[in-house]
């Protein structure tokens, strides 16, 4: 079975967008770009970039649904082999819009033990 796309043209450019930006100032502390989820699980990602060198290589809060969400880095081929219990591939929530920086996602996921967005 082929793997969904995660990720629109306009998304993959914002993201891009973002890590080339990040490259240049460490602090930088975007909104989320993209919510994926599983619709027969509990995971959920909350992607602001992608690596401008390496662009499966994308950052983000990550939440597999098992009480600790974390920044971090993570593959795209990876969220995208993902199954829920159903066997549901990942999806992309077309509908999630963010103005909020992904720290703020953060430290709210830190204290409810998963991302509420």
């Amino acid at each position: 079975m082929p793997r969904p796309v995660l990720l629109t043209a306009e998304i993959r450019r914002q993201l891009l967008a973002n890590g080339r930006h990040r490259h240049s100032r460490p602090d930088f502390d975007p909104a989320p770009v993209v919510k994926l989820f599983t619709s027969d699980a509990r995971a959920t990602w909350l992607i602001t970039e992608l690596d401008p060198n390496e662009p499966d290589r994308a950052f983000g809060l990550c939440d597999l649904g098992l009480g600790s969400p974390e920044l971090g880095y993570v593959s795209l081929a990876d969220i995208s082999g993902v199954r829920g219990c159903l066997g549901l591939p990942v999806e992309r929530d077309r509908w999630f819009r963010s103005c909020e920086a992904i720290s703020v996602h953060a430290e709210r996921a830190r204290q409810n033990g998963r991302i509420a967005a």
